[in-house]
């Protein structure tokens, strides 16, 4: 059974961050799903165990722990009091993405300093008024984080050419809200339902089902957060009725939309 979560979340003024998100899970353990931007948290208390890219992790609250974007992973409590964490979505192009291998390699950095001064912006954040301290404040962060990732990137190496699963990858993030069905997707690559869905999922290692359904859910805490009413939320991020987005939203955060509409700062 989901224990309940305190939550709160909000959108500052702040360029470069995206949504700014506490909370405090009991017994919630997150599904596989990707995030489009990047994910940077501070534990207040508690131990966060977690999957990424297929490799089990897990996070000390002495730690800080950087999630690149669109490598699918989970998350949960492995202790009774369950976790409080404090987390910053960056924009995508926070970090450049040769640096999403690194993350993905050692998402877990131990730098006291880099703690404190996340904590500190959180802090910041907080209080309205105060958007350029917080910028000066992120500043410093990310180039903390950049060199600690560049002094462990391996050479780059050449992406691998271009196939089926990308372009169902860029049809999905095209039609996000209107959707489309599988056959459909099918026919304008020209390729079988099945080997869309094995190509898909073998290359970003997350069925292409569960990347919409996280994509959307990423799409209403945006709405939410920009102060569209809970209700009007399904139709635009393209969820079929209230009732499915309250269903995917509550299994990938614990609460319902109201709830984190409510949390809003």
């Amino acid at each position: 059974m989901v224990g309940e979560a305190a939550i709160s979340a909000w959108h500052p003024e702040v360029p470069g961050i995206t949504e700014v998100f506490h909370a405090h899970f009991l017994q919630h353990a997150y599904p596989v799903h990707t995030h489009s931007v990047w994910t940077l948290l501070i534990l207040d208390d508690g131990i966060l165990r977690f999957d990424l890219d297929k490799h089990d992790h897990g996070t000390l609250r002495s730690q800080v722990l950087l999630l690149p974007p669109h490598i699918p992973h989970d998350g949960r409590t492995s202790t009774p009091q369950g976790f409080r964490k404090r987390v910053i979505y960056l924009a995508e192009d926070a970090f450049g993405a040769g640096l999403i291998g690194p993350a993905t390699d050692e998402p877990n950095l131990s730098d006291p300093l880099l703690w404190q001064r996340i904590s500190q912006l959180h802090g910041v954040l907080a209080q309205p008024g105060e958007s350029f301290e917080s910028e000066a404040r992120l500043a410093l962060i990310v180039e903390r984080v950049s060199e600690q990732l560049r002094r462990t990137a391996l050479p780059s190496v050449e992406p691998p050419p271009r196939g089926v699963a990308d372009d169902l990858h860029d049809l999905l993030d095209d039609r996000l809200v209107s959707g489309l069905t599988l056959e459909e997707a099918a026919g304008l690559m020209q390729a079988t339902p099945t080997s869309l869905v094995r190509s898909f999922t073998k290359r970003f290692g997350i069925p292409p089902h569960l990347y919409l359904t996280g994509r959307r859910v990423e799409l209403a805490r945006e709405l939410l957060l920009a102060g569209m009413p809970a209700g009007a939320v399904a139709a635009e991020a393209g969820f079929y009725d209230q009732s499915h987005l309250n269903r995917h939203f509550k299994r990938m955060l614990g609460i319902t939309p109201a709830r984190y509409a409510r949390s809003r700062r």
